[in-house]
């Protein structure tokens, strides 16, 4: 074999090996071009929203307790709203520390 021809079975081997390589990973673009609130912008107005519905329901509780309104299933709907608002993130709160500590108790 010639000197031409090991040097072009080579050329050939390299062509071979760089098409069987994989591409280097990129990140995705819609990721990168992602517009939006993030995790703490989004929970910080979960956690408004629902200071505000207990607001509503302290207020309801006032008013039917000072005489200015007498529809106390609608006071009973504003404290349960309230309630539920309030559990819910008091579960996400512990979602969030539990997977917190599975995350930091990984071994390296």
């Amino acid at each position: 074999m010639s000197l031409t021809g090991i040097s072009s079975s080579v050329s050939m081997m390299h062509a071979s090996q760089a098409a069987a390589r994989p591409d280097p990973i990129q990140r995705p673009t819609a990721m990168a071009d992602a517009q939006g609130p993030g995790f703490a912008e989004r929970l910080g107005k979960a956690v408004e929203g629902v200071n505000v519905q207990q607001g509503k329901a302290s207020q309801a509780a006032r008013d039917f307790e000072t005489g200015r309104t007498e529809n106390l299933a609608a006071v009973m709907v504003e404290q349960q709203v309230a309630s539920l608002g309030f559990q819910m993130t008091m579960q996400v709160r512990n979602k969030a520390l539990t997977a917190y500590r599975d995350i930091m108790n990984m071994p390296v």
